[in-house]
């Protein structure tokens, strides 16, 4: 459906867009912030059918013929910018389906809107392409920025656009919707919710997998023993991985999950926060033994690996130099 009513949590953002439309004070760029799974997309579609939908509300009312096409994803006024290649949106990507395009009056709503999705994946050129456009924009032209870190823009974007920065959920957000929509038992909700970070779209495939704890398990079990491992204990990981290479972004959320404790506890000493609770030993004991910049060099790295393995690079060197990574920093 992806009317307003389907975003979760996201209070402040659905409101300054309700607003805006009740106002009539859209801005011609949005850049809508946030981790995949938090509801970018649900946003931005809402955004769009609010704005095209013919009863001219200030949510959409799904019935009428431009609410339709949006959920079909067959409106000729929103448009949703592709690109060929892996990881990257190119210069030519941003020409052809929105300098070029925008030109052309709407074919038959008020606003002509292009959603932009993984618009981090812009290089500069791509930036630099797409600043002319919402610099001098025409009436009707809406640019959508769906970004996981908005940092990676110029600032010359981010000044020209309207941030909106997603929250993460509650844990009792997480687990009423889980509970309600996926019909999960309150103690696999509550698992899922704990481990999610606040993202419902991870808690979701969390709370769905059917080996979830074996995965957890699995990545206890790497970390707590990767300082002291041998070149022969990181490949035979690296192997032991590959068999979760369905579900190889739960297994770097998870990782993200244990170095966002380590550096809870290095900074605070706060318990109530951990995620990894059972595990403050092991937690501790990494928290002396790495640096702050070191825990940064872990993140950065884990990012790195998720651009990486959607550019198909190979599999286990990506995994084995990720484990190095960690490994290294750990003193």
């Amino acid at each position: 459906m992806a009317g307003f009513a389907d975003v979760i949590g996201q209070e402040n953002v659905v409101s300054h867009l309700k607003s805006a439309i009740k106002l009539n004070k859209i801005s011609h760029a949005y850049i809508v912030n946030g981790e995949s799974g938090m509801g970018k997309k649900t946003i931005a579609k809402a955004f769009a059918m609010t704005l095209l939908c013919e009863k001219k509300g200030e949510s959409p009312c799904m019935e009428c013929h431009s609410c339709k096409q949006i959920m079909s994803k067959n409106h000729p006024d929103v448009k949703h910018v592709s690109h060929d290649k892996p990881a990257t949106i190119s210069v030519d990507d941003i020409r052809v389906q929105i300098n070029n395009d925008i030109v052309i009056k709407p074919y038959s709503a008020e606003y002509k809107i292009y959603v932009v999705d993984e618009a981090q994946m812009m290089n500069i050129q791509a930036q630099n392409a797409l600043l002319k456009t919402i610099e001098e924009p025409p009436s009707y032209g809406i640019v959508m920025l769906l970004v996981n870190n908005k940092d990676s823009f110029l600032q010359t974007i981010l000044s020209r656009c309207v941030s909106l920065d997603l929250r993460p959920l509650s844990k009792n957000q997480i687990v009423s919707y889980l509970k309600a929509q996926e019909k999960l038992p309150e103690y696999q909700a509550e698992m899922a919710a704990v481990f999610s970070g606040g993202n419902l779209g991870r808690a979701i495939r969390l709370g769905t997998m059917s080996d979830f704890m074996e995965l957890k398990t699995c990545v206890v079990r790497h970390l707590k023993s990767i300082g002291k491992s041998t070149v022969a204990d990181v490949a035979a990981c690296v192997k032991e991985i590959g068999d979760y290479k369905n579900n190889i972004n739960e297994y770097l959320d998870l990782v993200m999950a244990w170095y966002r404790d380590v550096l809870i506890f290095k900074a605070s000493k706060n318990i109530d926060e951990l995620i990894f609770k059972e595990e403050i030993l092991a937690i501790e004991k990494q928290a002396v033994h790495i640096s702050y910049n070191g825990i940064q060099e872990i993140f950065m790295a884990i990012e790195k690996v998720k651009t990486r393995l959607r550019s198909n690079v190979n599999f286990d060197l990506t995994i084995e130099l990720l484990l190095l990574t960690i490994k290294d920093n750990i003193q």
